[in-house]
């Protein structure tokens, strides 16, 4: 009996690299929207919360620029968890999109969603005779995080929807 050929065996499926997978992307960003937007959802209940019980710390005229950051953050966060489900479902339906700029709109827009909300959080923690604590530089970069994650996604949907 003839030994049989290494060559004609069939190849066996290739195993795609974690980084490679669209499953790796599609889960990951549907778990961290489903979570952040129960945090930041969590956040406005607190916020409602201590109009409630007027909490002066958040009320008081003084701490005005307290209350816009923190509204700023509830918001911000909010609606970005809601893009990471967006970009989930793109992610999904965008099976030829592989390669580094999907990585890298994949963590542009991991790093928009905790910048932008925790520099508008930080910065008012602490105020300045009205001004916003040094938090607030995080959100500049939070918002190029976010413009290059959507410039990306937007390029990813022009090419490979045709």
């Amino acid at each position: 009996m003839p030994k049989p050929n290494v060559l004609d065996k069939p190849a066996a499926p290739q195993k795609l690299r974690a980084d490679e997978d669209p499953q790796t992307y599609w889960r990951r960003h549907l778990r961290f929207g489903w979570w952040s937007l129960l945090i930041f959802l969590t956040l406005g209940i607190v916020l409602e919360a201590f109009h409630g019980f007027k909490v002066g710390a958040y009320l008081n005229v003084s701490n005005s620029t307290r209350r816009l950051l923190w509204t700023l953050a509830h918001a911000h966060g909010t609606a970005l968890a809601l893009v990471h489900l967006g970009f989930a479902g793109t992610v999904r339906h965008l099976t030829n999109w592989v390669g580094r700029t999907r990585a890298f709109a994949s963590v542009s827009l991991t790093a928009a969603s905790i910048l932008l909300p925790g520099g508008f959080f930080l910065g008012g923690l602490v105020i300045y005779a009205g001004d916003p604590g040094l938090g607030i530089l995080l959100v500049p970069l939070g918002a190029i995080c976010l413009f290059l994650a959507v410039l990306f996604c937007a390029l990813a949907a022009t090419k490979h929807l045709r």
